[in-house]
């Protein structure tokens, strides 16, 4: 492939003499570029939600989620991944961003790590990938080597495979069973993907995982109460959602949060008037899902 031929790797005519702006109409300029992202991303929602229904179908079923990529998509990845963990109590297991280079990649660069489709291979191979799970490769040129190895694998196994690229018909995209490419063009500074197509990226990579533990019954309403309580902020953040969630005020919140030992855990004791190991049974016999066990749902 000729890179040259990529649209985020073309030359952007609105920011050519960018080098001779004032910083304030600099700033501007890259901030108009950014206002494109926004638009290329609700191009592709149809695909995201399908990525979504499709990976909680398989977390249902036992499986793991695997983000994978190079550079500033693999950061990306692995970024969104550990931000599960204390955001939806969820084991670190579930969610896995893996990186070329490894972790020192992370905050040194690597880049000739990404030219290797077999260390991507080898790099999932070492997870124990299955069938019951999702691979999903990032990268902006949708052609990356590594991450092109770790999907050819990943779709061997019987895994579900999604690219997320910023460029149409990529060789990601013919690999994969779900392809996401919201068309960002070209960057801000010519061939910097860490720019609009990483904004992109990012904004995707939100959705899915919060898509998904929406979808899983980790959030009821729009109140996370799979959080972990873990330092100050978050044990006032869980007080809060108690509130919001049963009525109570603060002192009754604290108390509570106390005696149910979980948000959800708690939420249920008080709208259901029991004691905690009933509210812990009943959660159990819903898969955890509040708003099934709270009738919300139809």
């Amino acid at each position: 492939m000729n890179l040259a031929n990529l649209a985020t790797e073309a030359r952007n005519p609105f920011t050519e003499h960018i080098d001779e702006l004032p910083t304030l109409d600099m700033l501007r300029l890259i901030n108009a570029e950014d206002a494109k992202v926004a638009a290329a991303v609700a191009a592709v929602l149809p695909e995201v939600a399908k990525a979504i229904d499709a990976i909680a179908k398989r977390f249902a079923e036992g499986g793991r989620l695997f983000y994978i990529g190079a550079g500033t998509s693999g950061r990306l990845g692995v970024l969104d991944a550990s931000e599960c963990p204390p955001t939806f109590s969820v084991p670190p297991t579930l969610i896995q961003g893996i990186i070329a280079g490894g972790d020192s990649a992370l905050r040194n660069s690597s880049e000739q790590s990404e030219d290797s489709p077999e260390q991507g291979a080898a790099n999932l191979a070492a997870h124990s990938l299955t069938a019951n799970d999702t691979v999903l490769g990032i990268a902006a040129s949708g052609r990356t080597p590594y991450v092109l190895g770790a999907l050819t694998h990943a779709r061997q196994l019987g895994a579900l495979t999604i690219s997320l690229t910023c460029v149409p018909n990529s060789a990601m995209a013919e690999v994969a069973e779900i392809s996401i490419a919201p068309i960002t063009g070209p960057e801000i500074l010519t061939g910097s993907t860490r720019m609009k197509a990483g904004t992109a990226t990012k904004l995707i990579l939100n959705m899915i995982s919060t898509g998904v533990m929406i979808r899983t019954g980790a959030v009821y309403g729009n109140l996370m109460v799979n959080m972990q309580t873990t330092n100050i902020k978050l044990v006032d953040r869980a007080q809060r959602i108690l509130m919001a969630a049963t009525g109570i005020d603060q002192p009754a919140a604290a108390k509570l949060l106390t005696d149910g030992g979980t948000v959800k855990t708690a939420i249920v004791m008080q709208k259901l008037s029991i004691d905690r190991p009933t509210a812990e049974a009943k959660l159990k016999a819903h898969h955890g899902n509040l708003a099934a066990l709270l009738n919300r749902k139809p």
